[in-house]
């Protein structure tokens, strides 16, 4: 399995081997679908919260005698029968939310699944790992659009580097249809929401030593 190897000019400069143990596992699109789901579940944070009877101000005292009023029978104004008194069974950001749990193999199994269908689809690019004198966003602008054949709107790319290239994470940061990250930080989410998946060498070595 082989992809080729581009240099900043966005010409084709070799093709390089990639490892079988991450990009030759056969799409589960049910799988694929089931870990993704509890990925953006688990990522959620509710802000609705309503307090309950016991954390409702006043009412310490019961509004009127138990007989005798002609009234129904009350013994705090907190209730949830009263207006402003607490909710049941309301919403309670403060209490431990339970995440759904996801099996480690399973996830790194999505993981790779998704990353062989992106190789065979062809929307895994790689280029050399290069210094740099200085960050240039115009290179990297010019080096996408010759590599997707895109001259005007250019897809989504998430642009995978190592944590050491830091010029190349300052060259690519602010276009607007790349998000560059480290090869520690790739997740599933990612890579269902950008179509294109672009390497450095430096970056995708590291993301085969991982797996």
């Amino acid at each position: 399995m082989k992809a080729p190897v581009y240099n900043l000019k966005g010409e084709t400069k070799e093709e390089i081997e990639l490892s079988s143990k991450v990009f030759n596992e056969q799409l589960n699109k049910p799988l694929v679908l089931q870990v993704y789901k509890d990925l953006v579940s688990n990522q959620r944070e509710p802000l609705a919260f309503a307090k309950n009877r016991s954390e409702i101000r006043g009412g310490g005292r019961k509004p009127w005698a138990q007989k005798g009023t002609g009234r129904a029978r009350h013994g705090s104004i907190r209730s949830p029968l009263w207006k402003g008194g607490g909710v049941t069974f309301g919403p309670r950001t403060k209490e431990e939310r339970g995440k759904k749990k996801i099996n480690k193999k399973v996830k790194e199994k999505a993981f790779k699944m998704v990353l062989s269908q992106k190789l065979r689809d062809k929307e895994i690019k790689v280029i050399e790992s290069v210094e740099m004198e200085k960050p240039q966003t115009n290179m990297i602008d010019s080096l996408c659009k010759n590599i997707i054949g895109e001259k005007k709107k250019i897809p989504s790319i998430l642009f995978v580097i190592h944590s050491q290239e830091k010029d190349l994470f300052r060259s690519a940061q602010n276009l607007p249809y790349l998000k560059v990250i480290n090869t520690e930080n790739m997740n599933l989410i990612d890579l269902l929401n950008y179509k294109y998946l672009l390497f450095s060498t430096k970056g995708l070595m590291e993301l085969e030593k991982k797996y």
